[in-house]
């Protein structure tokens, strides 16, 4: 969304600290420096290096940042997993081929003003007129995108938030009854769309039925 919009500036925030690492890197210029291929054996080194390196409160590395992006494209169905201990647990994927990028000095050109940040949405300063686009995990059972995981209390922490902004905002989110429920209550507008899966636990690429829900938008 935000890449389509190609703002000058942009904030953005996620849960997720090593995203948040890759694309600080993204910003500085990544060049990748690790060999990358679809092997199994190379993928589970790869993520126990990975592993290594959180534990050694070292996941800010530009080595850390390439692991990431290589894990999350060779990983199982494009998942972004992580255990109670904060490892990454996805196994090793089965897709035919992939193809890998090294140098991402391009996207440098786009992201050069852009701020990236990793913790809680309720820390981030807003002016009154920003726009805000919000993408939280879906409302399924799958929850530990991060570690720590993302509960329903958190779904309606964030709904309850944005609807305190002043300035524009959209929400997205996996159509479920709740969500449908909750955004209604809190005045948001909805719309209904099938959006492609490229990321599932089961492997199920059937399109999900996703939620878009505004406020302070004319459409």
């Amino acid at each position: 969304m935000t890449l389509s919009l190609q703002p000058k500036e942009a904030l953005l925030n996620d849960a997720n600290p090593h995203l948040i690492n890759f694309y600080t890197w993204l910003k500085k210029g990544l060049r990748s420096r690790i060999t990358m291929k679809n092997e199994e054996r190379m993928f589970y080194e790869h993520r126990k290096r990975f592993n290594a390196l959180i534990h050694a409160k070292k996941s800010h590395t530009r080595e850390a940042a390439s692991l990431f992006y290589y894990l999350n494209r060779t990983g199982y169905n494009g998942l972004c997993r992580f255990n109670s201990t904060g490892e990454f647990n996805v196994p090793f994927g089965r897709y035919k081929t992939i193809s890998y990028v090294s140098n991402f000095l391009d996207y440098r050109k786009v992201v050069g003003c852009w701020e990236f940040t990793s913790g809680d949405f309720l820390r981030l300063e807003l002016s009154d007129t920003d726009f805000v686009y919000a993408d939280p995990p879906y409302d399924v059972e799958f929850t530990t995108y991060a570690r720590g995981g993302f509960t329903w209390d958190d779904q309606v922490r964030t709904a309850e938030w944005l609807v305190q902004h002043s300035g524009p905002v959209i929400l997205v989110n996996q159509a479920t009854s709740r969500i449908k429920t909750l955004y209604r209550r809190l005045g948001f507008r909805l719309r209904y769309l099938d959006a492609p899966r490229r990321i599932s636990s089961s492997g199920d690429r059937t399109p999900a039925r996703e939620v878009f829900a505004t406020r302070n938008i004319k459409l």
